[in-house]
């Protein structure tokens, strides 16, 4: 038997004529599960400071008010209420809270949390009222916003 050196055979070009539709469909992926915010902010909100924090995983339940100093001066100078893209008084939250409800599928519904993005120099009165309508539309998980600062001990 007879060790012959073994004849190198070419590559046969790779066909690149189904890459065009590989990326228009990677494209079309992306754009239908990207989530945009909507949402243009009224209110300048700095967030108080916290050290025990936690991040929540289903941010789909999560429905935001606002509060804080209005961005346009038509508003006055005192902290208002920011409600999805609308300046609101404290009694419109029950409202809102019913139709974020129904945005919501409805297995889900009761595990609808309302977060609070209250600027660090607002009286604590109008986040009570707040607190207190929620209540009256059995909104009862409130989570607080806060930026991340280290314990101190």
């Amino acid at each position: 038997m007879a060790f012959g050196k073994k004849k190198r055979r070419e590559m046969g070009a790779i066909s690149t004529a189904s890459l065009p539709d590989i990326v228009f469909m990677l494209l079309f992926f992306f754009m239908v599960a990207t989530v945009l915010r909507t949402e243009e902010e009224q209110v300048r909100v700095i967030r108080p400071e916290a050290s025990e924090l936690y991040k929540i995983e289903k941010k789909h339940l999560i429905r935001y008010i606002n509060v804080g100093y209005p961005q346009d001066k038509r508003y006055g100078n005192e902290p208002v209420i920011q409600l999805n893209d609308d300046i609101a008084t404290v009694e419109s939250i029950q409202g809102w809270v019913d139709a974020q409800r129904k945005t919501i599928d409805e297995r889900e519904q009761s595990k609808m949390w309302v977060s609070l993005k209250v600027h660090k120099d607002t009286k604590m009165g109008i986040v009570t009222d707040i607190k207190q309508e929620l209540r009256k539309a059995s909104a009862l998980k409130v989570l607080y916003s806060a930026g991340q600062r280290d314990r101190t001990e």
